[in-house]
């Protein structure tokens, strides 16, 4: 075995044991102020995992008020037990959480959930986004009737869209302050559109057939075959609402006529 070989093999032990109490700290970890390095080691782990439900909890704060401390540190300490960081950025960590707890069978009885989380992930990537200049509608000015229906937009690299069969915009407005807390009137589904087109990230509702225009256009799909798309998903998609949008909202950096 290559010096190289024990380096690697030592790294993998160390972080298994980080993760997993019941397994013993690599060979050779040594203290020299203390008789005791498991113990020592042992220290050093509960910091590790203190600090990526910390990590986590500011991350997901949406979510933390909906289920409360008790059960988010405890789903956020088998999170983090099974899902490492990959990098030093702590304010990345999680973009697996959504999906974990759509599958955590204790979060089961909060369907919702997992969408809630979905949006507050895109926040933290769309703040962390390129900054770019959104098109104006002067972009446009040249582009003919007949040419429209084949135009191609580049959205906003900020921008992702939630889907959900709950109404999470409204339940994620509500826990992260930028509601009032109280009943959902109307229990539907709701889209939403998570986007930075300048310096604050922006959390919207989208209109009916808004989400599926949108994926078309990300997709590369030209403006009429996204319509096309749109109304196929909703009869209530306007495309002159949705196509005045891509300039007014900034969602559209852009456009590429094929």
């Amino acid at each position: 075995m290559t010096m190289v070989d024990i380096i690697q093999q030592f790294q993998t032990d160390f972080a298994a044991a980080l993760r997993d109490p019941s397994v013993a700290p690599p060979a050779g970890i040594v203290s020299d102020v203390a008789p005791a390095p498991a113990k020592r080691f042992a220290v050093y782990r509960n910091n590790v995992m203190v600090g990526l439900i910390s990590a986590l909890e500011a991350r997901f704060p949406a979510t933390r008020r909906i289920v409360g401390e008790e059960f988010f540190k405890a789903s956020a300490r088998v999170f983090a037990g099974a899902h490492p960081p990959h990098s030093p950025l702590m304010t990345t960590y999680g973009d697996e959480f959504p999906d974990f707890l759509a599958a955590f069978e204790p979060a089961a009885k909060v369907p919702y959930l997992a969408d809630v989380t979905r949006i507050e992930a895109a926040r933290t990537r769309a703040y962390h986004a390129a900054d770019v200049r959104p098109l104006a509608a002067s972009d446009l000015a040249g582009v003919s009737a007949a040419a429209i229906g084949e135009l191609r937009f580049a959205l906003h690299p900020s921008l992702e869209i939630v889907r959900s069969v709950f109404p999470v915009v409204t339940i994620w407005a509500m826990n992260a302050g930028e509601m009032v807390l109280a009943p959902v009137a109307h229990w539907r589904g709701e889209d939403a559109l998570i986007l930075r087109p300048a310096f604050e990230v922006e959390v919207r509702r989208l209109p009916p057939g808004a989400a599926a225009f949108l994926q078309s256009l990300k997709s590369g799909e030209p403006l009429g075959e996204a319509a096309a798309v749109a109304r196929q998903d909703s009869r209530s998609f306007d495309l002159a609402i949705n196509l005045a949008s891509l300039v007014s909202a900034g969602l559209a950096i852009r456009t590429i006529i094929s």
